[in-house]
């Protein structure tokens, strides 16, 4: 390598990490303490909260609706104020009012209304139990050939050997039967005033949290923000825009699909058609299970009431098409991924809110999630929150890449470079992605986290991947920009491009020289094993106008300045290009000791060194 004879001996293989020394006076590193016992004190602190959300859903639940309720109207209240109310002195008040009055009138209305059809359809039902049953009949002619048959004369047939088996051994005994008399009347009235109340509890609560809307947040950010203003005050922000936008983008989504609905069994001719739209609206606010749940009682009303299987499956066919055309098409134009929370964990944490609230917790689990989700990015002690749960990419790109090669998985690795190639040039491919993983690489070994063997396969794989982009680059037979061409006819100017540590440093000279084109100039690239006499005997021998030394980070900058130096002397003339790659910013004080040393550029990423490439190949 490349001014081997002055590198530092690396550390024995065995050598352990030296362990922190203790404070002299005797003192106990308090910090050192919290910082060790934060998770646990973390994991402490949890179990009181989900007692509380658990005994306390009570109270918490009427608040939880009430504060959703209000991001929900108060755009729309803010608006109303704007508009004219605002110059009144009680404006916000009375838009408040106004707001609050009309909705949930509307929502009584349509209660009502649709309490006075599910009662109909109550009257209605025994009347189409003939058509059941004709279609039960139907299905059971149809399973008595072929495959369904069967199946069920092998399961009619086991059954019946299993109950001989207990016939004789004495396990079948009869099971006593009890009647118990369902409680009606007035008994279910304090079931009645107790959902009137929390009714009214929570209209009267929604009045307020809108009335007092700013008071509410200024009291939060005055507990919870002494010394954390900035934080606290951007939580809240995004907290607020998120859960509005995903209400309001979903209230309108849902009122589409509902309208759909109404609309295409109206036509069909299911009963109650207003009553299935309403339901598939408000059922659609739970993720998932919703429009399963809204389908359910059109389909089967569909089979009782009509005698053919047409309008059924025409019913059927509806819930479909509509729920993909929702899903597919209005959902992302819309708005898109607006909760920020990956499906994996958005499936999960409904899980937990249903465990903890029941079919409640299910309705109201996605804008709480959001809000833990917003309250972790926030909140250092919470980050672990935001890591599990949100959509964005769990490592950079370049991590994930390096990590697929350390766990050797080229196969991986590549998908992630072409998924990234396909909305990136190669440059930045090779600048974002492969350099930077080669330089942890390095860095890594350097800290000896890797070993020898694992640096070699790493090596091995990312020089694979530029041989094949290369060849694809080829196959492609892609012109090159013509403002970064250079035409010099038969002879392009002569380029030396060495290596300043290992292999490493050859691969990403490999990458420089597959972002030019051979007309701009004639790379000839020196062996990374090369010693730094054996490359000014190179230089001699070929008297190349310019000459190219790569040096990855974090290693490379004792051996890059002793090449630079003896480039200098022997060769005054030459033009040295220095590339040290590997890190978002260039370090000035690596770029001081390289220019001193004698290189005359030093590029931080490979489009840099191109582009100062391709300029010294022009004054050339």
């Amino acid at each position: 390598m490349v001014g081997s004879s002055i590198r530092h001996a690396p550390a024995p293989a065995n050598q352990k990490p030296e362990r922190p020394v203790a404070p002299v006076d005797g003192s106990v590193d308090v910090r050192g303490v919290a910082r060790h016992l934060r998770p646990y004190l973390t994991g402490a602190a949890i179990l009181p909260v989900l007692a509380a959300l658990y005994w306390g859903k009570g109270v918490l639940i009427p608040i939880a609706v009430a504060g959703l309720l209000t991001f929900l109207l108060s755009p729309v209240v803010s608006a109303l104020e704007r508009a004219g109310l605002g110059r009144l002195r009680a404006g916000r008040v009375v838009a408040v009012i106004l707001v609050v009055g009309l909705v949930f009138s509307v929502l009584g209305g349509v209660a009502w209304v649709i309490a006075q059809q599910v009662l109909a359809l109550g009257s209605e039902l025994p009347q189409y139990k003939g058509n059941l049953m004709r279609k039960i009949s139907d299905l059971r002619g149809a399973g008595q050939h072929g495959t369904l048959a069967r199946v069920q004369s092998t399961a009619k047939e086991v059954m019946g050997e299993l109950q001989k088996e207990q016939v004789a051994k004495g396990e079948a005994k009869p099971l006593p039967v009890v009647v118990k008399s369902e409680s009606g009347g007035i008994w279910q009235i304090p079931k009645i005033l107790e959902t009137l109340g929390g009714a009214g509890f929570v209209i009267v609560l929604v009045i307020f949290m809108l009335i007092e809307q700013q008071q509410i947040r200024n009291r939060f950010i005055r507990l919870t923000g002494h010394g954390r203003l900035a934080s606290v005050t951007r939580a809240l922000d995004e907290a607020a825009e998120r859960i509005s936008r995903y209400l309001v983008a979903q209230t309108m989504i849902n009122a589409a699909y509902g309208a759909a609905l109404g609309t295409g069994l109206f036509f069909i001719g299911v009963p109650y058609a207003v009553t299935w739209g309403f339901l598939a609206f408000a059922l659609r606010f739970i993720p998932y299970l919703g429009p399963l749940m809204a389908a359910l009682g059109p389909i089967a009303l569909s089979l009782a009431v009509f005698t053919d299987w047409q309008r059924p499956l025409i019913t059927v066919a509806l819930f479909c098409a509509v729920e993909l055309v929702t899903y597919m098409v209005v959902e992302p134009l819309l708005y898109g991924h607006t909760t920020g929370v990956s499906q994996v964990a958005l499936f999960v944490a409904l899980a937990f809110w249903t465990w903890l609230w029941g079919p409640v917790g299910l309705a109201l689990g996605t804008p709480l999630t959001v809000c833990l989700v917003v309250l972790g990015k926030h909140v250092p002690a919470l980050g672990f929150i935001t890591v599990m749960m949100t959509d964005e990419p769990a490592l950079p790109t370049d991590v994930s890449y390096y990590q697929r090669l350390l766990a050797r998985d080229s196969a991986e690795g590549t998908e992630i470079l072409d998924g990234y190639l396909v909305e990136h040039p190669l440059e930045l491919v090779y600048d974002d992605i492969l350099v930077p993983a080669l330089s942890r690489a390095k860095r890594d070994l350097q800290a000896q986290r890797v070993s020898e063997e694992e640096i070699q396969a790493i090596y091995q794989a990312a020089r694979e991947t530029v041989e094949k982009l290369a060849a694809r680059r080829l196959a492609t037979a892609e012109e090159p920009d013509d403002t970064q061409t250079v035409r010099f006819g038969d002879s392009p100017p002569p380029v030396l491009a060495c290596a300043a540590g290992d292999e490493g440093d050859e691969i990403a000279l490999m990458m420089l020289r597959q972002l030019l084109s051979p007309a701009d100039c004639a790379i000839e690239m020196a062996s990374s094993s090369a010693l730094s006499g054996e490359i000014v005997s190179l230089a001699a021998d070929r008297k190349p106008a310019l000459a190219v030394i790569a040096a990855l980070r974090p290693e490379g900058l004792a051996q890059t300045r002793h090449l630079c130096k003896r480039l200098r002397s022997r060769f005054p003339d030459i033009k040295i290009l220095v590339g040290r790659w590997g890190g978002r910013d260039q370090d000035p004080s690596d770029r001081e000791i390289l220019l001193a040393a004698g290189a005359d550029e030093v590029g931080a990423t490979l489009r840099q060194s191109r582009d100062q490439l391709l300029e010294r190949v022009r004054l050339a």
